[in-house]
Parts: structure tokens; sequence; C-alpha cells
């Protein structure tokens, strides 16, 4: 099949409407590709754009932009430029800094339920394959790049991934296409080249088909993950169904490896970052903690707490700085350091109200309660069974020196409301 046809069904299986995006860096494989899907769109019409991302790592990266402009405005097609920042002191180094920098660009830009087509091919699937290996990676990163999956609630595509960078060559030349060489493909300090200049070449030499074999040994381990996902599912089923709530005592139940699979499995479904190896022993260790330890576990991207039987799965909380307060009218949005919340809380009797504030829980507040007087607010708390990591993010309304409410940012709601006192959610009054 020639590279325009397998872009044109790709086109057309992609719903109508559905708005598809090319990532552009300028190189060959992502210029052929937008020049195909360009052609393609005459053919199965879709909203057709290109994203182009400017890491501004080099001199070069100016002229990258510059061509990829040129580009769209030759072939009709949007262009949007996203401009990052790379934090190479995250550990990741250059490369998974500038990927990860790349993916948030993409995630700002391209809106869920649309689609993002990227230009991966055969060459670059043997390489990730290799990467994943010398690293030490599970089924999951052995399976390297899947033609496609969802991704934060979008789809992302790889249409020319069973090909190889010689065929997409090949094309380029035939339809006269110009494009930019990235001077850093050339860097052999970094891992992805030196598997591409030195080591493939020398493994194409002894065994000629070990890119091909390469690229078939990921899709098998994507079949295998694809499996091990039914599986998850199946015990997250079991166990409730709740990805963020895992019953402890059915996950012990469960074989090590198993537990490992579900956590992450979990974590995917979460969007939260993985836990490193050594962090999920820490944590399946510590599932048959006494029921009121209160066990916790953080990663970059991700913590994981066993609270009352319940393994809870959550991105890091916010935190409302220390001290902080706002004077509040109690009818309109409250804003604070965690967002704004569409919230009101006025006196029971209608009254006018003066000299409301709402600041960080401190500790220590006592609020009185219909009926029951007045009681400390940590036993309050414990008696309705709020998560510790939740009680440090409530915050607390005052009517001059005496709490009156209690708002739960993380579900936009008050927790508590004290005598005298009406809260509810704010309504935005219809318009005529």
């Amino acid at each position: 099949m020639s590279l325009q046809l397998l872009v044109d069904d790709a086109l057309a299986e992609t719903s109508p409407g559905r708005v598809v995006w090319v990532a552009l860096s300028g190189g060959l494989d992502s210029s052929l590709l937008l020049t195909l899907a360009a052609r393609a769109s005459r053919r199965h019409p879709r909203p057709l754009h290109a994203v182009h991302v400017h890491h501004g790592l080099q001199a070069a990266a100016d002229g990258f932009e510059c061509h990829c402009r040129q580009l769209c405005s030759r072939l009709g097609v949007p262009l949007f430029v996203e401009r990052v920042a790379v934090d190479v002191a995250d550990g990741q180094g250059l490369e998974g800094a500038a990927r990860e920098a790349r993916y948030a660009a993409f995630a700002r830009r391209v809106a869920p339920g649309e689609t993002l087509w990227l230009a991966q091919h055969r060459d670059d699937q043997a390489e990730t394959f290799l990467l994943a290996a010398l690293r030490g990676s599970g089924i999951r990163g052995l399976a390297a790049m899947p033609p496609c999956r969802d991704w934060r609630m979008r789809r992302l595509e790889r249409p020319l991934l069973g090909e190889t960078r010689s065929a997409l060559e090949a094309e380029a030349g035939a339809l006269g296409l110009a494009w930019v060489d990235d001077p850093s493909n050339r860097d052999e300090s970094l891992d992805r080249n030196f598997l591409r200049h030195r080591v493939l070449p020398l493994l194409e030499a002894r065994w000629p088909r070990a890119e091909r074999s390469l690229a078939q040994s990921a899709d098998r381990a994507g079949e295998a993950d694809d499996l091990l996902g039914e599986l998850a599912a199946q015990d997250l089923a079991a166990l409730g169904g709740e990805p963020a709530r895992l019953e402890v005592a059915g996950l012990a139940a469960l074989s090590l490896a198993r537990q490992r699979l579900l956590v992450r499995y979990c974590c995917e479904r979460l969007d939260l970052t993985m836990p490193p190896a050594a962090r999920l022993e820490t944590l399946l260790g510590q599932l048959d903690a006494r029921r009121d330890a209160e066990v916790q576990v953080a990663w970059p991207g991700g913590e994981a707490r066993v609270w009352r039987g319940i393994l809870h799965l959550l991105a890091p909380p916010a935190r409302v700085p220390a001290g902080w307060q706002v004077d509040w009218d109690g009818l309109t949005p409250l804003s604070s350091p965690l967002g704004e919340y569409r919230v009101s809380l006025v006196p029971a009797s209608g009254a006018a109200i003066a000299g409301l504030r709402v600041a960080a829980r401190r500790g220590g507040e006592r609020l009185r309660l219909p009926g029951r007087g007045t009681r400390d607010l940590k036993r309050l708390l414990q008696e309705i069974a709020v998560p510790p990591w939740v009680r440090e993010q409530l915050l607390v309304a005052w009517h001059g020196e005496q709490p009156v409410a209690v708002l739960a940012p993380e579900r936009c709601a008050w927790l508590l409301v004290g005598e005298g006192w009406r809260g509810e959610p704010l309504v935005t009054p219809a318009r005529g």
C-alpha cells in the first residue's frame, strides 16, 4: 500500500468533524505526514491543524519554526506554535525532559475529543524497544509505541508506524519535499542517537532483518500488555471498580505481581505518573500495617495513602499557604490559592452580613452545630470520616472570631455549616 493511501485510510477512519492535529517538528517524518494528510483531507474532509513545539534548546529552533510556517502556508493548514521551557534539572535527562515538555504542550493545544497524529515510523519503534530493554523495562516499556491509544481524553495515532525510514525518504524525494535537519540528531551523547548511528547499523550488518524483528517484538509485547490490561480491569472490578480507592484486604489477596499490575493500571486510569519500582515495593510492603496506621508513599506526580482499610491513589494534594485568609461577602464566588468556588454562606435569618472571612484551617477550631452545641472541629472531622490529607486542605469561614462553616475544596461544597447559617451552591441567575 502506498503511503498516501495509508494516510487516506487513516483519515477516513476518523469521525467526520473531529479535529485532526499533526505534530510538526519540521523534520522529514512530520513534514511528510502533514503533506500526505493535507492531500488526504481533500478526499476525506476533516478539520486539519498542525502544532509545532518550539523547545528553545538550540539556535536552529527559530529556523524550524520558520520552515513549519512556510510549509503550512503552502498546504493551507493552520499552524499553532507552542513555546516551552525544558527543565533538565528534574532527573529525566535532556531527552526525557524535552519529551515531557512536548506532551504538556500537546495537552494544552489539542482539546479533549480531538486526535493527534505523530510521525514515528518502524525504525523509531525498534530504537524505542532497545532503549526500553536496556533500561530494564517491563512489558509496558517493551511494547514501545502503540499505533493508537487514548491519552488524557484525546486520541493519539501513528499512521506511519509500520513503515521504514527509507520508505519515508523515498516518498519525500518523489514529492520534492523540503524539510529541516535537526543538528542535535547527530549528537551521539544522546542515547537514541547513539543507537541510531552506532548500534542499529551494526545489528543490521549482522542480522539484516534486525530492525523489522525488533519492531515485531514490540508489537508482541503490546499484545501481552493489552492482555495484562484486561486482567487488571477484572481485578479492579472485583475490588469495587474505583481506581482511586482499592480495598486493601482484596488487594493483598492477589499475588504480588497482580498487586503491582493493578496499582500501575489504576495510576494510568487516574492519569498519575507511574510509581518507581522501589516506591511501589515500599507501598505494597505496608499493606498489612495495622488499620489505624496512616501509610503514605509519595513519588513525583502521585502518592498513595492507606487509611481505614482503603488504598487511596491521588495526585499530590495542593496546600493553602499557612496564614492565608481573605475577606468575603458570602454571596459571590470565593477565590483562594486553590481556585474559585461557587458557594454562598449567609445567615439563616436572612439578616445583612458583615465581618465574614475565610482562612486555611489552623487547628483548634470549635464549631457550634444545630442541636449539638459547640464541638471540636478535629473530632467532628474524625466522626464523619474525613481522610487526614483532605483535612489539611479545608478552608474555615469565620464570622468575627467565631468559626461558622468548613469548606472542602476538592468537593467545592460545604462540609459543615454552623448553627444560624445556611451554606449552599452559588446559583448563577438565568439571563432573560
